[in-house]
Formats: C-alpha cells, structure tokens, sequence
C-alpha cells in the first residue's frame, strides 16, 4: 500500500546516513505515514504488543543468563541466588517469567482477531503462516526455558514431553537420545535447553520481521474485511494508529505490572520451588497454562476411545495417535486459509462461522482447563469430546459453512460506515 504523502526531509548527519542508507526514509514510509484502514479497532493493537512483549523478554532473558549457571548441580541455587542476592534479580526474573504468559495471553487474542476477522485469506495467507511458525518457536521457546529453573515440574516436565518422540516408530528412540543427550533427562539436557532457549528468541525475532514485512505488503486487514479503495478509506499509522496503541500499551503494561508485583506466582506451580528430584515423581505433572489445550488434546486418545478404536486403532497405539493430533492442532490452524471456503473475510457479516468461531475459543478454553485436571474420570471424556470438536470445525465445519452460508451485504467501501450520521 502506497502513501501520497511528500518524503521526508532530513538534515544533518541524518541526511548523510540517509542518503547512503535509507533506514530513515524507510521508517518514515513504513511507520509514519503507512496507510492504514481507518476503522481499525484495539484488536489491531495486540501485534505491537507481541513485539514489545517480547523486546521486554530478550532484554531480561540476556541479563539473566549472565547469572544463571546451566548445570544440574547448580541451576536451582542459581536461580535462588539471583532471586536474593542479584541487585534487582527478584524483579527481571519476575518480569522475565510472567511475561512468557503475558507473550501467550496477546498471541492467542492476536491469532483470535485473526480468525474472526479474516485476516488469514487471501493475500495475507504467508502473513498467516508465518504467524504460526512465531507460535511454534514461542513454544519450543517457553518449554526450554521452563525446565532451567531445575525444579521439580522443569525435570519431569522435560522427561514426560520429550518422551513423547518416542512414539514415532523407527525414528523415536534416536530423537529422544539426542534431545537427552545420554539416556536420561541430565546435565547434557539442560546445557542443550539453555543454549536453545537463549538462540531461539533471536529466530523468533528473525520471523517476526518477516511477519511485519509480509503484512506491509498488503497492508493491514480490518474489521470489515473489505480492501481500501482509496485515501479516503485510510489514514496514516501516525499519529492515529499509534495513539491507539499507547492506550492498549497502558493497559497491558498495567496489568503485566499488577500481576509482576502482587501475583508473581499466580500463573506458575509450586512444585517448580522443590529442586529436582528424579526419584521422587509430582503426584500430578502439568505443563505451564499456555500449553493446557494442547496437552488435553494429547491425553485425550487411550486404548478405550471408540474413536480411536474405529478409526486408529487398528493401525497406531494411542500415544502415537496423541502426539500426532497434539502436533496436527496446530498444523490444521496453519492450513486455516485453504479450509476456509467462504469469500468474506469477516465474521462480522457470516451469521454462522461468527457464533462457531466463538464456540472453537470457548472449546479450546475448556481444553485448557481439562489438560490442568488428572487424566481419570470423566476429564477424559470430556477432554475426547472436545479434541474431536476441534478437528470437525477446521476439517468439516469451515469449508461447510463457507460453501451454504448467506453472508450479510458488506459495505461499498470503509469509510462509509465509519463516517455514517449516528441513527
């Protein structure tokens, strides 16, 4: 999307580096006067959060890993001793640790507003894309750095989740030896974690800058879904976009304040404060909330499952069965604008997908809570239901629906609801 804007003037050294690298022009054109619809809402505020959010966390994570000692024998002291006696440890490590969950809490609405909106079709399916690889690595990420502290729920956390590898046939053992480095969860492990929790940020960064060029190209959805068809359907990022944001930034920041100062351990487990023990295994080992759903989803396939009697069984076990939908999850959310048939990007005006996309989030919800639950019961059943449901509203409901649903006539344009009289 092209700004009619003049270019910027720059004088001095500005002008000197400029003229040989245009980094300032760039950001002028990118950041300053990029047209943006103008009837983007506080939704549109959640990917500068994700990007400051996770500024906050390689800024943190650099200074704590000067402190931190990645050995088995140490890593739990260490930890402790950053808490006590580290100028100022208590606070980064708090910062450090609650805004992995805070990193989840804006991704997951980010990738919500995405799927309400349509923000996944056509031409932003790489933008799309490349926003679930971001997650995948977010992932890999926050598992790694959760077993460094070394406590109870990092150890069995880490054997239990790589373990899963296992089930590949052939394959599994190997992969599982090479993330142990040995033949248990040990020192090897934890050096290898370190130096992968501490790399894989920089990818992620790396990733994001394609995300935001890959958005840049076509510019920014909204919550019509219609393309601009002109100047007057936009406005420029500043001062009108960004104004937005630094309301969304205050908020986040004052809740990502109220839960670093007054609930630092709301989100965490206790377990995790017991230094780790391989002879002595947690009565209930659960991994950190934003990994919830997920892990439902890999317990929800057992031996007794009559669907996976009638249509797996025969062929897999059930650990091989969980592990490939755990991994299939996100794999049909990453196929999301291939599987959507329907022509309208926003839910605002598809009567049906809008409830349904509303019925996947409280779904997914539920997972999260079941996956905190012990596999027993009727936590189980409902955690079958549930994974089921979810695979039907990627693979059966979504194209479905897009083929027999009667969308509600869109807009001529964006600026004509936006500066409609008031009724």
């Amino acid at each position: 999307m092209a700004s009619n804007e003049p270019g910027p003037e720059f004088t001095g050294v500005v002008k000197w580096i400029d003229r040989r690298l245009p980094i300032f022009t760039m950001m002028y054109k990118e950041y300053l006067v990029f047209p943006v619809p103008k009837n983007l809402n506080y939704f549109w505020s959640f990917g500068a959060l994700a990007s400051i959010t996770l500024m906050v966390m390689l800024l943190t994570g650099i200074i704590l890993a000067m402190q931190y000692q990645p050995n088995t024998e140490m890593a739990f002291n260490s930890v402790e001793r950053i808490m006590r006696d580290v100028n100022y440890g208590w606070l980064i490590r708090y910062i450090h640790m609650n805004g992995a969950s805070m990193f989840f809490i804006v991704v997951y609405i980010h990738i919500f507003r995405g799927m309400y909106y349509g923000s996944y079709k056509e031409p932003r399916e790489l933008l799309w894309l490349l926003g679930v690889v971001i997650l995948v690595l977010m992932m890999a990420t926050a598992f790694m750095g959760y077993v460094l502290p070394w406590g109870q729920m990092s150890l069995w956390g880490a054997t239990v989740i790589t373990n899963l590898f296992s089930a590949f046939p052939i394959i599994g053992d190997p992969i599982v030896t090479w993330l142990w480095g040995g033949f248990a969860v040990e020192n090897p492990t934890l050096n290898r974690f370190f130096a992968l929790h501490y790399l894989l940020p920089f990818v992620i960064l790396g990733v994001v800058v394609l995300h935001v060029a890959a958005l840049h190209i076509p510019g920014s959805n909204n919550p019509d879904g219609i393309d601009p068809k002109g100047p007057q359907d936009t406005v420029n990022f500043h001062p009108f976009m960004t104004a937005k944001d630094m309301i969304g930034i205050a908020v986040f920041l004052l809740v990502y304040a109220g839960l670093v100062f007054y609930a630092p351990n709301f989100l965490g487990h206790p377990d995790n404060y017991i230094p780790a023990d391989p002879l002595v295994t947690p009565p209930h080992i659960v991994p950190e909330w934003y990994f919830l759903p997920f892990y439902a989803i890999l317990r929800a396939f057992t031996d007794d499952w009559w669907f996976f009697q009638l249509f797996l069984g025969w062929w897999m076990d059930a650990k091989l069965a969980g592990v490939l939908a755990m991994f299939g999850s996100l794999i049909v959310l990453a196929l999301l604008p291939w599987l959507d048939t329907s022509r309208v990007r926003s839910c605002k005006y598809r009567p049906y997908y809008k409830w349904l996309t509303f019925v996947l989030v409280a779904v997914f919800l539920f997972l999260g809570y079941l996956g905190a639950k012990p596999a027993d019961g009727w936590y189980v059943i409902a955690a079958q239901w549930a994974t089921l449901y979810y695979f039907i509203h990627f693979i059966v409901l979504t194209p479905l629906i897009g083929w027999i649903e009667r969308p509600k006539p869109l807009p001529s344009s964006i600026g004509k609801p936006v500066m409609a009289p008031a009724e």
